[in-house]
């Protein structure tokens, strides 16, 4: 017999839509469940970086000052590789308020913050190693999921409300049949580690070259290096040993010399199939989708993750009262996806512009004659007066309508 359990809200995926979300409700006093495939937060090569409206949110919610002891690294410029090489064009040391930086912080220890403070909450539940494999119906809605965990246990936990927060390849979108929008991007990218020296630059570091546009971040004792690739080239570019490939990097920055043998091999670089695409409608009866669920982020400007939580913030506000009455409809769905549509649109239609002016000449075949396009018109200003670097600085750090903490979910630091 199939067990059975059942919970006010579900949330399947422990990142960080998932794990704000489901303290957020708890704190709203609402019974709460979050599945996370896998057994830890470890894995390389997430999203790491944690912007300033994130940060704010962590102080609303009284978790500011275990945020900052964190081992992490400011990020105060950013840079953006051009065909004329790399390009200064934001400075978030402009930015007004507190936090006036992006925080790179290894993910799985702000989703261990997350989770540490939602286990204080008596109505939050969170299951490591339970996969969902698909969704459970009745009446045609979406009433849970099946799931299955690592030791091969099967079952299905029900719920007034699913959410589904786990990431761009979603299972549960998947399931439920949700349309999505593709749009096309010229780039995949390659993450791997470089080790890091003291007498090294700080922050993040862009490199350019006849080959190569690499991004590469802080991370006190290594470097996470961003190696962009044009779309599909993956397989032919892996046919050259790894380290001409870093090689290739250290030609133009000579400080890493000493560091061309420290990628052993090609399985130690990661590549990231780079997608941008958002699901037409967010949601079905009983089924609501957040983060790259719902939208699939470039990693231009890293925003995946504030987008994800901002998602998530405002899910919980809007959702809170229908779930704690046991109310929630699709009408309350909607309007979730009515608050975050306009966000979405705009910072994706913001990646697309960048990706089709600035980034696919970069990674064209022949960088000569790529540097011989002019660059768009607000690049060339970002370059000629560093006072406007506020403006996109702005957009990526806090983005449009920035979410706070519910009254509910706030706490005293």
């Amino acid at each position: 017999m199939t067990k059975t359990e059942r919970t006010t809200c579900l949330v399947v995926g422990g990142g960080p839509a998932g794990m704000v979300l489901g303290l957020l409700l708890a704190r709203a006093g609402i019974a709460v469940t979050v599945l996370e495939k896998h057994a830890d937060f470890l894995r390389d090569f997430r999203g790491d970086t944690v912007h300033p409206t994130t940060l704010d949110l962590l102080d609303e919610l009284g978790l500011g000052e275990e945020f900052a002891k964190l081992p992490y690294s400011k990020l105060e410029q950013a840079q953006l590789p051009t065909p004329r090489g790399m390009v200064q064009f934001g400075d978030f040391t402009q930015l007004p308020g507190k936090h006036n930086y992006i925080a790179m912080v290894p993910q799985w220890d702000l989703l261990d913050l997350l989770a540490d403070a939602a286990k204080q909450e008596p109505g939050f539940t969170l299951r490591m190693e339970t996969e969902a494999v698909d969704l459970v119906r009745e009446h045609g809605r979406v009433a849970g999921v099946e799931y299955r965990t690592a030791a091969g246990e099967t079952g299905r936990i029900l719920a007034d409300l699913t959410v589904a927060a786990d990431g761009r390849r979603s299972v549960l979108r998947s399931a439920a049949g949700m349309k999505v929008r593709d749009y096309p991007t010229p780039l995949d990218v390659w993450w791997f580690r470089l080790p890091r020296h003291d007498d090294d630059p700080r922050g993040g570091v862009g490199v350019m070259s006849r080959q190569r546009a690499v991004v590469m971040l802080d991370r006190n004792d290594y470097w996470q290096t961003a190696v962009l690739i044009r779309k599909g080239t993956d397989a032919q570019e892996r046919t050259v040993p790894v380290s001409a490939m870093v090689e290739s990097i250290a030609a133009v920055a000579p400080w890493l010399t000493d560091r061309v043998d420290a990628v052993s091999s090609w399985d130690d670089v990661k590549l990231l199939d780079v997608r941008v695409d958002r699901l037409t409608r967010w949601y079905t009866e009983g089924l609501l989708c957040i983060g790259d669920a719902a939208h699939a982020m470039s990693p231009v400007g890293g925003v995946g993750i504030n987008l994800a939580v901002q998602d998530a913030v405002a899910a919980a506000t809007l959702l809170a009262t229908p779930l704690r009455e046991g109310t929630v409809a699709t009408g309350d769905l909607a309007k979730v996806q009515r608050r975050r549509f306009l966000p979405t649109v705009i910072t994706q239609g913001g990646q697309r512009f960048l990706h089709a002016r600035v980034l696919k000449p970069a990674l064209a075949g022949e960088i000569e004659i790529a540097r011989a396009t002019k660059l768009p018109l607000p690049i060339r200003m970002l370059t000629r007066f560093p006072k406007l670097r506020r403006i996109p600085a702005y957009v990526v750090g806090r983005g449009f309508r920035p979410e706070h903490a519910p009254a509910f979910a706030r706490r005293q630091q």
